[in-house]
């Protein structure tokens, strides 16, 4: 589908038409050269439940429990490969993305939540209910809303990622998971092919991932790549140009051909990329910073990187 016209720049959902809650149109000067992302309409609890009756949990020890503990405290994926998703917004994102979701767990004022997810809920989706107290035991925010879910992300491999003129982000050792989260809505909403992660990496769907992705880690297409090495192979069979942001010297963002098929390599917090890798990409590029600033955060350079991408790619050629 073709980007919006003139200067719309709304977002749409994937599975529907009309979304649960109308969005208001932004103004943007330019249409943007890429999809827009996904029309984001959050849940608001109801009165009612047109669902029908729900699996009642009473007890801690239950074994539903301990999954959802798992998956949401621990990261830890089930042994299908669902991932915990947890509040309202997450786990709608999840089911507009088109996820397959196996279960649904909601407290007990959660469940009027509900009502607004029967229309993208399957008939295999297993719904249980729980008390308050025991929600938040198994939750991982400071203020639970009552409502999570198991889902299983969509996976992706290398040649997934080479849509059209294919803008990748490649994470090597990024270690904080929120920066990890932050870099993956940065991706989405700069218009990036996908993500690649690389070991060392904090996991795109640990559950600080997921909230600082705001969505977007279920959504975006996602690989887990190899050695950076091996995947600096890959991209020069593929094409792809590789740029590794420096801490040193290097050309500017401005002056790197972002145009074109690339990929922006991000490291370290501290430490950036490892010196073999700035040496064998294509180029090293640096982000320029006033007197007596040492670095960026390792979300904010990629996110200046991305921008400055989607700036090139509007221009006319």
């Amino acid at each position: 589908m073709p980007p919006p016209s003139g200067a719309e720049a709304c977002f749409r959902a994937s599975n529907s038409s009309q979304t649960l809650f109308p969005s208001k149109r932004v103004e943007s000067p330019s249409p943007l050269p890429f999809p827009a992302p996904l029309l984001v309409s959050y849940l608001m609890p109801t009165k009612s439940s047109t669902l029908g009756a729900l699996e009642v949990i009473s007890s801690r020890e239950n074994r539903w429990l301990k999954t959802f503990r798992a998956a949401l405290q621990r990261g830890e994926p089930t042994s299908r490969g669902f991932i915990g998703v947890e509040g309202p917004h997450l786990v709608e994102d999840a089911l507009r993305a088109g996820l397959e979701t196996s279960t649904i767990l909601v407290s007990t004022s959660g469940e009027e939540f509900l009502d607004q997810l029967a229309p993208l809920l399957g008939r295999s989706v297993q719904r249980l209910k729980t008390t308050d107290r025991l929600f938040d035991a198994v939750a991982d925010t400071r203020s639970p809303q009552g409502i999570a879910a198991l889902v299983r992300p969509r996976p992706a491999q290398f040649d997934d990622l080479l849509r059209g003129v294919p803008l990748l982000v490649v994470l090597v050792a990024v270690q904080d998971p929120g920066n990890v989260g932050t870099i993956l809505r940065s991706a989405e909403a700069f218009g990036a092919s996908g993500v690649i992660t690389c070991a060392g990496t904090a996991h795109p769907f640990a559950p600080k991932a997921l909230r600082a992705s705001a969505g977007s880690a279920l959504r975006l297409p996602i690989a887990a790549g190899p050695s950076p090495s091996i995947l600096l192979a890959q991209l020069r069979v593929a094409g792809i140009r590789s740029f590794a942001a420096t801490l040193d010297e290097g050309i500017s963002p401005a002056d790197a051909d972002l145009r074109s098929s690339a990929a922006l390599f991000i490291g370290n917090e501290g430490a950036g990329l490892p010196p073999e890798l700035e040496r064998s990409a294509d180029a090293c590029i640096y982000i320029p910073l006033a007197a007596g600033v040492d670095s960026l955060n390792a979300a904010v350079a990629a996110s200046v990187l991305l921008y400055e991408a989607a700036r090139q790619r509007m221009v006319k050629k």
